[in-house]
C-alpha cells in the first residue's frame, strides 16, 4: 500500500505580525510562509510549511531558497514515486544534502496527505498523541521593557498565557539583564519567565549575566552564546542552577548525541524545521529522553500549518519545559479557516485526520507572492 504524489506546489505567502518582534540580529515586521501543497494519484491533498525568522537573518536557508530546493530538486525525486510511509520518504530526501527546512516543509505535507489516506491524525501516525492542549507561552520583544510589561500583565490577566520568553542579546547585557530583571520582577514570582540570547553574547558577558538573571528567577536561559562553541556552553550548563537551553546549537539527533557525549546538562529545544520534519525532530527527542535531557517545544514563528505539524508531534513527548507554539497569534491573519484555539496557557491540537485543519486557498491567494 503506497501513496504516489503527482504534484508538488509551493506559494510565498507574506503576512504581516501585529506588532515589530525584535531579536538579537534583527527586528520582524513580517512574516513569510513557505506553503507547500502536494496533490496525490487518490485525490488526497496534503499542505507544509517552511518558514525561517527574518529571511536570512537567522539560518541558512529563506523562503525563497526553499521554494527553489522543493520546486528544482525535492519534486523531480518524489512525484511519481509510490512511498510507503514517512521512513520511505526520508530515504530518498537522504540524497540531498542539507535544506532542512524545505524538508521540513515536504516531510510535514506528506505525513497530512499519508494521514488523510488512512483516516488517522499526524500524531498517530508519529506514536499517538499523549496530550491534547499543551502548554504555550508568550514571547514579549517589543524591546521596550514597559510595553512588555503591559504586554504580559494583560495576557496573564485575560488568561491566554501563564508564561513567556523574552527576546534579548541586541544591547549590552547590563541592560538586558536590567529588561529581563524588571519584567520577571513585575509580572511576580508565580510566574515563568525564560529568557533567548539568540547567540547574542560572549562567554564572558554569559558568566556575568547568568548568575544576575538566576538570582532574579529566571528558570531558563537559550543559546546564550554562538551555536558553534559547543564546549562553551556545555560548561555554562554544568555551572549553574538555572537551565541552558540549547537551541541553534543542536539541530537533529546526531548533534544532540554530540552534546551528551561532551557533558552536556541543560535542555533542547526541538524545532521541526531544524530537523527537518517532525518524525526528524522526534528522532532527537528520544536521543535526549535517553540522556536523561529535558524537552522544549520550539517555534520558527511559523504559521497555522507549520504550528500545527510541531504540535502533532510535541503531542507524542512530555516536554519538562512546556512549549512556545504561539506563532500564529504573532500575524495579522493566516490561510487556515479556523484558528487555533488558545486558552489557559495551552493551545489544543486539531482533531481529524492528517493535519487536522483545512486551508482557505483563497486567502492564500490573497497573501502569495504573484508568480
Amino acid at each position: 500500500m503506497a501513496l504516489i504524489i503527482e504534484e508538488i506546489r509551493c506559494w510565498l505567502v507574506d503576512i504581516p505580525t501585529i506588532r515589530p518582534h525584535k531579536l538579537s540580529m534583527t527586528t520582524m515586521g513580517n512574516q513569510t510562509l513557505m506553503l507547500v501543497r502536494v496533490r496525490c494519484q487518490q485525490g488526497i491533498i496534503g499542505w507544509g510549511e517552511g518558514t525561517t525568522i527574518g529571511g536570512l537573518s537567522y539560518g541558512v536557508e529563506s523562503p525563497e531558497s526553499m521554494k527553489i530546493t522543493l520546486e528544482r530538486y525535492i519534486a523531480p525525486l518524489l512525484v511519481g514515486k509510490p512511498l510507503t510511509g514517512v521512513s520511505a520518504l526520508h530515504d530518498v530526501l537522504a540524497s540531498l544534502r542539507g535544506n532542512n527546512f524545505a524538508k521540513s516543509a515536504i516531510e510535514t505535507a506528506f505525513l497530512d496527505a499519508f494521514g488523510k489516506w488512512v483516516n488517522q491524525p499526524i500524531s498517530t501516525l508519529l506514536g499517538g498523541a499523549k496530550h491534547h492542549a499543551l502548554p504555550a507561552l508568550w514571547t514579549l520583544a517589543s524591546g521596550d521593557t514597559q510595553k512588555d510589561i503591559e504586554e504580559g500583565q494583560r495576557l496573564l490577566d485575560c488568561g491566554r498565557h501563564r508564561a513567556f520568553k523574552l527576546k534579548i542579546g541586541s544591547k549590552a547585557a547590563d541592560a538586558d539583564v536590567q529588561h529581563a530583571v524588571q519584567i520577571k520582577h513585575a509580572l511576580g514570582e508565580k510566574v515563568h519567565v525564560h529568557v533567548d540570547v539568540n547567540q547574542g553574547w560572549t562567554l564572558a558577558q554569559a558568566l556575568w549575566a547568568i548568575p544576575r538573571l538566576q538570582e532574579a528567577g529566571i528558570t531558563l536561559i537559550e543559546q546564550p552564546i554562538a551555536l558553534t562553541e559547543t564546549s562553551q556552553l556545555v560548561d555554562l550548563s554544568t555551572r549553574f542552577t538555572t537551565t541552558i537551553l540549547a537551541d541553534e546549537a543542536v539541530t537533529d539527533a546526531t548533534q544532540g548525541m554530540a552534546l551528551i557525549r561532551q557533558g552536556f546538562t541543560g535542555a533542547f529545544a526541538l524545532k521541526i524545521a531544524k530537523a527537518g520534519g517532525p518524525y526528524q525532530a522526534l528522532k532527537l527527542a528520544h536521543v535526549a529522553q535517553a540522556a536523561g535531557v529535558s524537552l522544549y517545544g520550539g517555534t520558527m514563528l511559523e504559521g497555522t500549518i507549520g504550528t500545527v505539524a510541531a504540535l502533532h508531534a510535541w503531542s507524542t513527548l512530555t516536554l519538562e519545559w512546556g512549549t512556545e507554539m504561539f506563532g500564529p497569534l504573532l500575524l495579522k491573519d493566516d490561510v487556515v479557516t479556523q484558528p487555533l484555539v488558545y486558552q489557559s496557557g495551552c493551545v489544543t491540537l486539531p482533531q481529524g485526520p492528517g493535519l487536522g485543519i483545512e486551508v482557505d486557498e483563497d486567502k492564500l491567494l490573497h497573501y502569495a507572492r504573484p508568480e
